[in-house]
């Protein structure tokens, strides 16, 4: 069984120019969103201790996604760049939460699907970074790898939602959510920036 969907709007390549161009920006943001991904999965844990069949794999999520942060802030501290004073609102994120169903049986379905989406979305462009560092063998096989990994992620998300969903329902939703977020990509400003 598929557990994700392919994207439906590749990123532009005018994105890898921009990130190419101010690698350091894009270091910190993209160290910032595994923070980010990490507190994730720890909330999911939070909100639905009742949830026993996710916890374990959402806390190995958490704890693989700090990891990718530690690695992240690695290569930064090798290369001189600091951490961001502050984590900036990102608005792929903004727009991709007000897609979220309000009711909570609706709403934690969404919360895994859009973490399938986002995950996905961020295997997608770290494949992208890895192919266009040609000169840097050491940060193409650092991306290489964080691309597979996640677009594992993404599989798991999906494999959760349907521990207490039925298949079509699951299926339906992640298509909406999916065309969704393309429509989002497709629509933000180019920038050094994981979205």
């Amino acid at each position: 069984m598929k557990l994700s969907l392919e994207l439906t709007v590749a990123t532009k390549p005018e994105w890898v120019v921009a990130v190419m161009a101010n690698l350091p920006s894009f270091l910190r943001d993209h160290a910032d969103c595994e923070r980010k991904a990490s507190a994730l999965a720890m909330s999911l844990v939070a909100k639905y201790p009742d949830r026993l069949e996710i916890i374990p794999e959402l806390i190995a999520t958490g704890v693989e996604e700090l990891e990718h942060f530690q690695q992240v802030y690695e290569v930064m501290r090798e290369r001189g760049i600091p951490l961001a004073k502050e984590i900036a609102k990102d608005p792929y994120i903004t727009a991709l939460m007000k897609l979220l169903h309000s009711d909570s049986l609706r709403r934690f379905l969404d919360r895994l699907l859009l973490a399938s989406i986002i995950e996905c979305r961020g295997a997608e462009r770290f494949r992208l970074v890895s192919e266009a560092l040609d000169d840097d063998k050491g940060l193409q096989q650092f991306y290489h790898d964080l691309w597979v990994s996640e677009a594992r992620h993404g599989h798991v998300f999906v494999g959760m939602a349907l521990e207490y969903f039925e298949k079509d329902r699951v299926y339906s939703r992640l298509t909406e959510l999916n065309e969704a977020e393309g429509r989002i990509v497709d629509g933000l400003e180019l920038r050094a920036a994981l979205h």
